[in-house]
């Protein structure tokens, strides 16, 4: 990956202010570049959040990189380009990449019942809510046929968080649910992951599997039947699959007293107010001194948004970057294509895919971007975003939890979309 030589400032912190390319390969509005650098700025100033990271390639290169604020307010350390965040959901789509290099290899297949690998599955029930003279009971009943792979991919197997009112009392007595924090949480966990979500081959489901789009644990238990595949940790297949080969080597499930240096410090934004966030699941986590042992594929990792980019451009690019082939193109487009339809979301603007949210009308929701881009976030407020027909690639990190009136998100995106010249190829129409 070239990094284009005028990004010297922006490695520093500052503005980066692009022209366009000799080569025709970036052409980017200079005032626009600005008043996105401005932007961002101004959300620390506002103390909207501590501090940003944002990074934007295009064409393969990198066009935006700018970090602002500050990684630990307290402590007075800034934020920096290579700051480590913790990435949440951002996970799942680097779990199921790893899950799909099995399937590539025949090890796994997309319609493999799961209780194939977790015989405890076989057993699973879904809680069924009913009217029984005029109040609403629960009673459980059998999956009307077995929850796949694909359903753990694709958040159709009726695994939620366990937060629904009828259901979190029996997640929690499990450890489970909103007893792991907002349910996603596993760092504080004493067992290996597989352990940790046993629980869930015997609480009820909140869908049958299939049925309706259901978030929550499924890309925790994908991640335990890679463990279970490969006899190897998850942390392991991911490194030697994913992040090694990628040189994301900032990208791990915990870190060691050196790279806790560079780690974000979470705070809440509430009322309009910053503060810094609370130790435990719900604030700074225990990704430095907990047991490092529940590698939880749906919400473990750290990264930084150079990492997550590179990840993403090896997507953008159909598997492979740089030499290193992570995927087929048949296996990207697959992941890259809704695969649910109407389950997903009815009026048919978004669909998902293996890993990731797919817009097909992103312009009847009022967001920019073409057709056909996908992307998805983390609780801790990070996003990110690949749109393919303007060979795209824009993550912005931060660390807000509760993130509650921040409109930072939207208005990176459409802030991008103004540095950027109309795409050198023919793509999808806007409808």
């Amino acid at each position: 990956m070239r990094l284009l030589p005028c990004l010297a400032a922006a490695l520093l912190g500052g503005l980066l202010p692009l022209a366009a390319q000799a080569d025709g390969s970036a052409r980017l509005d200079t005032a626009a570049v600005a008043r996105l650098t401005r932007y961002l700025d101004g959300v620390v100033a506002r103390g909207e959040a501590a501090g940003i990271v944002a990074e934007v390639r295009q064409h393969g290169e990198v066009i935006y990189r700018h970090a602002t604020g500050m990684a630990d307010r307290e402590a007075g350390r800034p934020m920096a380009p290579r700051s480590l965040f913790r990435i949440a959901s951002q996970t799942k789509a680097i779990t199921t990449a790893a899950a799909l290099t099995l399937v590539e290899e025949g090890r796994l297949a997309l319609g493999d019942p799961i209780s194939r690998y977790l015989p405890a599955f076989a057993g699973a029930r879904v809680a069924e809510r009913y009217d029984s003279a005029g109040a609403m009971r629960v009673r459980t009943v059998p999956v009307a046929r077995p929850i796949t792979v694909r359903d753990l991919m694709t958040h159709t197997a009726g695994m939620s968080y366990g937060r629904e009112s009828w259901l979190e009392a029996e997640y929690a007595a499990r450890g489970l649910g909103p007893e792991a924090g907002a349910g996603w949480y596993f760092a504080h966990k004493s067992t290996d992951i597989c352990t940790a979500v046993a629980p869930l081959a015997e609480l009820p489901l909140a869908a049958q599997p299939g049925s309706r789009f259901v978030y929550g644990y499924g890309t925790d238990v994908l991640g335990c039947l890679i463990e279970t595949i490969t006899g190897q940790g998850l942390a392991e297949v991911v490194q030697q699959r994913i992040t090694g080969p990628l040189g994301m080597d900032d990208t791990r499930f915990c870190l060691d007293a050196r790279q806790a240096r560079a780690l974000t410090v979470v705070y809440a934004l509430q009322g309009g107010t910053l503060s810094r966030a609370p130790d435990g699941p719900l604030g700074q986590g225990d990704y430095v001194d907990g047991p490092c042992r529940a590698f939880a594929g749906g919400a473990g990792l750290i990264s930084t948004a150079p990492d997550y980019a590179t990840f993403l451009e090896m997507i953008r690019r159909g598997g492979t970057l740089d030499g290193h082939r992570i995927l087929s193109p048949a296996t990207v487009r697959l992941m890259t294509h809704d695969v649910l339809g109407e389950t997903y979301r009815a009026d048919g603007i978004a669909g998902f895919g293996l890993g990731f949210e797919v817009w097909h009308r992103p312009a009847r929701a009022g967001r920019f971007g073409a057709p056909g881009q996908f992307g998805w976030g983390g609780a801790y407020h990070t996003n990110y975003w690949v749109d393919p027909t303007h060979e795209l690639v824009a993550v912005v990190m931060t660390q807000l939890l509760p993130a509650n009136g921040s409109t930072l998100h939207d208005r990176y995106r459409t802030l991008v979309y103004q540095m950027l010249e109309a795409p050198t190829h023919d793509g999808p129409s806007p409808e």
